[in-house]
């Protein structure tokens, strides 16, 4: 699963690397975040055909992570919903309707895993997993309205719009640490990808093609990283594994 990952790009650069025609969320703008967790707010790239518009327009959005379908009695179930699994994602009752035609992509720099440490049955050594050329990740994900009964119609809150990120079987490279990977979409299909005119759940799915092998890097890092209070650019700088650690 994808539990934690970084995203430290500041707004600008997202609006211009993902060719961003609105910023949907003008008012909000995220500090660096090296240890994003579940029900943080996050950056999302979405496409959507605004009232009155004849095609989709490309937006920058903030959303919160952990999905939250629309028949939910409360949002509680949001902190189970943050992975939908490549799987059965289009069959899922939390996913298969937003999989229909509200996708989209959650920029990263990179992401964590973490892995048992031999020989010790409680411990995990995390390890931070990024591009080799250290461009941004573009994550699969999906996105969700979900409508709150116990607000105003016109209370700013009334809507919460969640997100989940699409995991997949692991790469060889990478499957040693875990056996499962946040999917990221490539370049030359993100516009297919956010295009909500594609409704045809089969031909969404075959855009869904694993990342090269070796594209991805990955390095044992600070055990800091375990708890959410902490964050800052020092997670992500390589550490020796504890367990080489203890022999010195």
């Amino acid at each position: 699963m994808c539990g934690r990952y970084a995203s430290a790009r500041k707004k600008h650069e997202l609006l211009e690397e993902f060719q961003v025609e609105q910023d949907a969320s003008p008012d909000q703008e995220l500090a660096p975040d090296y240890n994003v967790a579940p029900t943080k707010q996050v950056y999302a790239v979405l496409s959507r055909v605004p009232q009155d518009a004849q095609r989709a327009v490309r937006q920058l959005r903030v959303l919160r992570w952990g999905l939250v379908p629309v028949w939910a009695k409360d949002p509680s179930i949001g902190s189970r919903m943050i992975n939908a699994r490549l799987e059965t994602v289009a069959e899922k009752p939390a996913f298969k309707r937003a999989f229909a035609s509200r996708r989209c992509l959650l920029p990263a720099d990179g992401y964590f895993e973490w892995m048992p440490v031999e020989g010790e049955k409680k411990k995990k050594q995390p390890f931070y997993i990024h591009p080799e050329d250290d461009g941004v990740l573009a994550m699969a994900g999906l996105y969700e309205f979900w409508k709150d009964p116990t607000r105003a119609d016109d209370d700013p809150l009334k809507w919460l719009v969640t997100c989940t990120v699409i995991t997949t079987q692991a790469e060889d490279a990478l499957g040693h640490i875990h056996d499962r990977m946040p999917m990221m979409i490539e370049r030359e299909r993100w516009a297919e990808w956010l295009d909500p005119k594609l409704t045809d759940t089969e031909q969404a799915s075959r855009l869904l093609v694993p990342a090269d092998s070796g594209r991805l890097v990955a390095y044992p890092v600070s055990t800091d990283v375990n708890s959410v209070r902490n964050n800052g650019p020092h997670l992500i700088e390589p550490q020796q594994p504890e367990e080489e650690s203890a022999l010195f």
